[in-house]
């Protein structure tokens, strides 16, 4: 069975075309396992609709250990300022000092926010969401993405960093409920027209 390669401009224009659901803002989540891509797809949209901030949920979390309790953070710092169509805002967590930085990111209440990161498309958000990709890719690859970012200190955690996030997918089913399911470990188009492959999706 052959690719079916999409655009991210096209993706956009769907994106668009939507109604928003969060406040006035269109949210876009990208989910998917760790090391599947997902940060590079969200910034391939991001480029595909201009002005766009791009909120990763690995900057919210407190530690290793806050892979899915930090929601009520988000919530609290950008999307329920943006449900109530004002500007969020939020604290990056510095994963070498072990602490949040003092600095506030803030995050406009723009026409489309991609909240990206493993969980972001979770049931609980889903009635807000207008659109949800998740991203995926074979293990192996996802393992050898990993460790050649942060570095091979990190196995102990990513290892039940993986189990957990295998445990939360099977359970939340989100790819299922998935407007979009991309191939992570395609190549990007080297002729820069900005395509990437579709697995499967609702839409």
């Amino acid at each position: 069975m052959p690719d079916v390669v999409e655009s991210y401009p096209d993706l956009a224009a769907r994106i668009l075309g939507r109604a928003a659901r969060l406040g006035r803002t269109r949210l876009v989540a990208v989910d998917g396992p760790s090391g599947a891509g997902k940060s590079s797809f969200a910034g391939r949209l991001a480029a595909a609709l201009p002005g766009t901030p791009v909120v990763n949920t690995d900057d919210l979390l407190d530690g290793w250990a806050d892979q899915f309790s930090f929601w009520p953070r988000l919530d609290e710092w950008v999307l329920g300022p943006l449900r109530a169509g004002r500007p969020g805002r939020y604290r990056r967590y510095d994963w070498a000092a072990g602490g949040f930085t003092e600095e506030w990111i803030p995050v406009p209440p723009a026409p489309v926010v991609i909240l990206e990161g493993v969980s972001s498309a979770r049931a609980a958000i889903a009635a807000e969401l207008t659109f949800a990709v998740f991203v995926t890719a074979p293990a192996g690859l996802r393992r050898s993405r990993t460790l050649a970012r942060d570095g091979a200190a990190i196995l102990p955690q990513l290892t039940v960093w993986r189990r957990a996030e295998r445990v939360h997918f099977a359970a939340d089913r989100t790819a299922e409920r998935a407007d979009l399911v991309v191939d992570g470990a395609a190549a990007p188009a080297k002729d820069g027209s900005g395509r990437f492959v579709r697995l499967g999706g609702k839409s």
